[in-house]
């Protein structure tokens, strides 16, 4: 078996801090250029020491790298893994670098990202684009290709639908699901992917496939968005999933499976 033309495999992702000291530098790195004061990156800041002021996504990272290479390994290729985020260590360029400096030719780029966005598709064609251009005085660079979001493959698809009739399964008669994914300014979400409105879409075709999976009613199952930012006057993405779950409780739903559908590195 070979993956020819490709001679190796390059994540790229988000990033993230992964201490208390690091949470302010990094959230400097990805508001970057938007003139947001630290007065205000101190209270985002507040919710990643919540958690000890870690990210959870460069753990994930690792761990799928680990299972990246226990696959290739299983299918007797032996590819280099190499990986890079966009706003914290390891960055792209050091990956791209090391990826130049192994010899590698034609690299196949996975994003842990699986909805066309600005920041969720194109934005890492950029970053790519960038991180090529800044090392090419370096010497010959590998050739960089991505692959498509991945929004409905079944490799990304079932194991939300598995999830979602294990949890509903301890669920009263009656309960909701409501799927959540990261809000953007209603703006971007209307103009992002090809046709416009791509990111919204693609969310709804997944929410609808799992739900038709699972056996849920149309009228039982919506589309929530979490992690509004941003100047008060600026239209984002709703529902907002607390508004969406206080509504429901009010309705005297019985109970509610909150499915997070989307993540981070989508935003």
């Amino acid at each position: 078996m070979s993956l020819a033309p490709y001679d190796g495999i390059l994540l790229l992702s988000f990033g993230g801090p992964e201490g208390p000291e690091e949470v302010l530098p990094f959230l400097r790195n990805v508001t970057r250029g938007r003139g947001i004061p630290d007065d205000r990156l101190a209270v985002v800041a507040e919710h990643y020491q919540r958690f000890g002021g870690r990210s959870p996504i460069n753990g994930q990272n690792r761990a799928l790298l680990a299972a990246l290479r226990a696959e290739l390994d299983a299918r007797g290729l032996d590819l280099p893994l190499f990986w890079g985020n966009r706003n914290w260590r390891p960055y792209l360029t050091e990956a791209l670098r090391e990826a130049r400096d192994a010899g590698a030719r034609r690299l196949v780029t996975v994003v842990t990202s699986a909805y066309a966005s600005y920041s969720g598709c194109r934005q890492y064609r950029e970053d790519l684009a960038d991180a090529l251009a800044a090392l090419a005085e370096e010497g010959p660079l590998p050739q960089v290709d991505k692959l498509r979001t991945y929004f409905n493959h079944p490799g990304f698809v079932d194991p939300f639908a598995d999830a979602l009739v294990t949890g509903l399964a301890g669920l009263p008669a009656g309960s909701h699901t409501v799927f959540v994914t990261h809000s953007l300014p209603r703006q971007a979400a209307d103009t992002s992917g090809p046709g416009g409105g791509a990111y919204v879409a693609q969310h709804r075709d997944l929410a609808a496939t799992l739900a038709g999976r699972a056996g849920v009613p149309a009228d039982r199952w919506d589309l929530a968005f979490c992690s509004r930012s941003g100047p008060p006057q600026q239209p984002w993405l709703e529902p907002d999933v607390n508004d969406r779950l206080a509504a429901l409780h009010a309705a005297g739903v019985p109970g509610v499976l909150v499915v997070p559908i989307g993540f981070v590195s989508d935003h």
